[in-house]
């Protein structure tokens, strides 16, 4: 690059051109050796472009837990999205906090997994400390605390506390505003709507093991079949009094075929008749 370009962007710049224009023809402002740092003449406008691109790229994912009288389903689905991209079919999103309990992930796939992971850091160090297991409840509230005392700085988080203890099955739901709440059935992500409407249904606390983990596996798909920030890798947990066991792991679309095909017998067999 030779001195005379660099005067003349120089002088460009100090001649009160346009940034436009000045950066055009540089690609530097100074002259003497250092560090060289950007101007940064548009900062309102970065901020506004920032808050349009939060705004545009909306996160998706669908969780679900429902107790039933032999302990809890957790069925949740694999996929990453950000808005319409998406970025990985194979995220775990049931955090195995320790050999009773089980969290699951909606929201920021970072602020999830950290958080979780540190509450089962904390839930063993309980352990340690009192000799004995942490009840769900007691967890539950370790997470809703940290997420209240970060309330507002933009964590995303739509959790689910789900474990056994001596006072039997429990489901507690945490989200990032701080909110947690105890009960028999929740769906957390943008597919919920679509799972709670399979899930209500066909549920019943007399289920049998097998029944309740048909019933989350086919909840999760139909909604991965109605909202597109869902998919992939279904994955179906159940916590019983000995811990969580994992019953299953479905590819969605081979899993549809399955629905399809038994569908048909199904017809056919109602035509027979």
């Amino acid at each position: 690059m030779s001195l005379s370009f660099l005067d003349k962007s120089y002088n460009a710049f100090h001649d009160d051109q346009s940034f436009e224009e000045a950066n055009s023809n540089t690609l530097t402002l100074y002259k003497e050796p250092g560090l060289v740092v950007p101007p940064t003449f548009n900062n309102a406008g970065f901020r506004d472009q920032s808050h349009e691109i939060a705004k545009k790229f909306a996160k998706g994912t669908t969780t679900l837990g429902f107790v039933f009288n032999k302990g809890i389903v957790i069925a949740v689905d694999s996929r990453a999205s950000m808005g319409n991209y998406i970025s990985s079919q194979n995220v775990k999103k049931v955090i195995e906090i320790n050999p009773y309990l089980l969290g699951t992930m909606a929201g920021g796939a970072a602020d999830c997994q950290f958080w979780e992971r540190y509450l089962g850091m904390q839930c063993r160090l309980y352990e340690l400390r009192n000799k004995r297991r942490i009840t769900v409840s007691a967890a539950s509230k370790l997470l809703v605390n940290i997420m209240y005392s970060y309330k507002g700085y933009g964590l995303s988080m739509g959790t689910m506390v789900a474990g056994w203890d001596h006072t039997g099955p429990n489901l507690f739901m945490v989200d990032n505003d701080g909110t947690r709440l105890k009960g028999n059935r929740f769906s957390v992500g943008s597919g919920s709507m679509f799972a709670y409407g399979v899930l209500d249904s066909g549920y019943r606390p007399d289920l049998t093991e097998e029944q309740a983990c048909e019933l989350g596996r086919r909840a999760i798909y139909h909604a991965t079949h109605r909202d597109s920030m869902s998919g992939g890798i279904i994955n179906v947990y159940l916590i019983r009094e000995d811990g969580w066991h994992k019953i299953s792991s479905t590819d969605m679309d081979h899993l549809h075929w399955n629905y399809v095909e038994d569908k048909k017998k199904e017809i056919a067999d109602r035509n027979k008749l």
